[in-house]
């Protein structure tokens, strides 16, 4: 099975993998998979095993390690090739495979590679058609927006399974809960709640970031008049903007940057929180995998991609003239659809769902003492 790449389709792909683990309980799975989704997928027992695809400037054709991949895929000899990314590369390793059946979506040129291809249902029939999809404007492009998570489920029933859920699964690691632990232990901390993690980076690109100092005017409130403890999180080439925020905070905060968290810590410490707050990205989904209160931040992205009927999350967006776009920068240099977003929106949000949790904490405990 061909894995998705981007951390966040990883995690909403888990519903199917689940589905498919079930339906095939007697099977072999191999997933291939992005090398820094490793600590992402540990815990798991959706796959027998996994092999890696090589860094990125060895996936030539032509590059040994590639060639090497494709002839150890081809001696496993796989019966069926399930991929869930929509790229050429992914349908191009299954053939090179062999896999006897090879299943997936029927574009982006590859169906000649297929062997059982899966029409896009969102495939708009004029680019200039007007669209709206959740009540928002669809972006420009061939595809309407659909809910990753059905995409997937499509793709599930396509070769077999019973439809999956909504939900989202993850598991921790003891040796990553171990280690959270014990930094926040060594801060005095381990015992704190409301724990509110912030996670301001957004590998998709900067148009994707709600700025600092928003992030900054939220955590000082919920920390005044919730007594959270705050912990800002970043992912490699984040660390700027996480500074940032601590440094515009007038209160105590914690950053988690020296070292940087493992994406396996990452899950650990967001499984132990009480809310997340987030732009639209990975720990987001991750959140969502922990059953963990979240507020984000959605700027040029749809939200009909990701979108779930996970409750316990709060969308604060504005609608602009312009989009939601898609695009990693904002072509017009002004971005308006992050900015438009106010410290109060995020705020608000917070509140309720902290104000949600600490309800439902009151009543299990009253509960437990009954």
């Amino acid at each position: 099975m061909v894995l998705p790449t981007w951390v966040g389709d990883f995690v909403m792909s888990t519903p199917t993998l689940r589905a498919i683990r079930d339906r095939f309980k007697d099977a072999h799975i191999v997933g291939l998979r992005e090398p820094n989704l490793r600590d992402l997928a540990r815990g798991g027992d959706w796959m027998n095993e996994y092999l890696e695809w090589p860094p990125i400037d060895q996936r030539s054709l032509l590059h040994r390690a590639t060639r090497k991949l494709a002839w150890k895929l081809r001696e496993m000899r796989f019966d069926s090739a399930i991929l869930l990314p929509n790229s050429f590369r992914s349908a191009l390793i299954a053939w090179l495979a062999g896999a006897k059946r090879r299943f997936g979506y029927d574009r982006d040129a590859r169906g000649f590679l297929l062997t059982d291809r899966l029409a896009v249902k969102t495939r708009r029939p004029s680019r200039t058609t007007p669209v709206v999809a959740g009540g928002i404007p669809a972006p420009p492009g061939p595809y309407i927006p659909m809910r990753l998570v059905d995409y997937y489920a499509d793709l599930a029933e396509f070769v077999g399974c019973d439809r999956p859920s909504d939900q989202f699964e993850l598991f921790t690691t003891p040796d990553c809960d171990r280690s959270v632990e014990q930094r926040l232990r060594g801060l005095g901390l381990a015992d704190h709640h409301p724990l509110v993690v912030l996670s301001p980076g957004a590998k998709f690109g900067a148009s994707k970031c709600w700025p600092p100092e928003r992030y900054a005017a939220v955590a000082d409130v919920l920390t005044e008049l919730h007594e959270a403890t705050v912990v800002i999180t970043c992912g490699p080439g984040e660390e700027p903007i996480a500074r940032e925020i601590r440094s515009a905070m007038q209160r105590e905060a914690v950053l988690f940057d020296r070292p940087l968290l493992s994406l396996g810590e990452l899950k650990s410490l967001i499984a132990r929180s009480d809310l997340l707050i987030c732009n639209d990205a990975g720990p987001r989904h991750i959140a969502k995998a922990f059953n963990v209160p979240l507020v984000t931040v959605f700027g040029p992205t749809h939200p009909e991609w990701t979108a779930t009927e996970y409750q316990a999350e709060r969308i604060v967006r504005i609608d602009v003239d312009c989009g939601p776009c898609q695009k990693r920068v904002c072509p017009l240099e002004h971005l308006n659809c992050m900015t438009g977003v106010t410290a109060d929106m995020a705020l608000a949000a917070a509140k309720e769902l902290l104000l949600m949790k600490e309800i439902s904490a009151s009543g299990e405990t009253r509960g437990t003492i009954k």
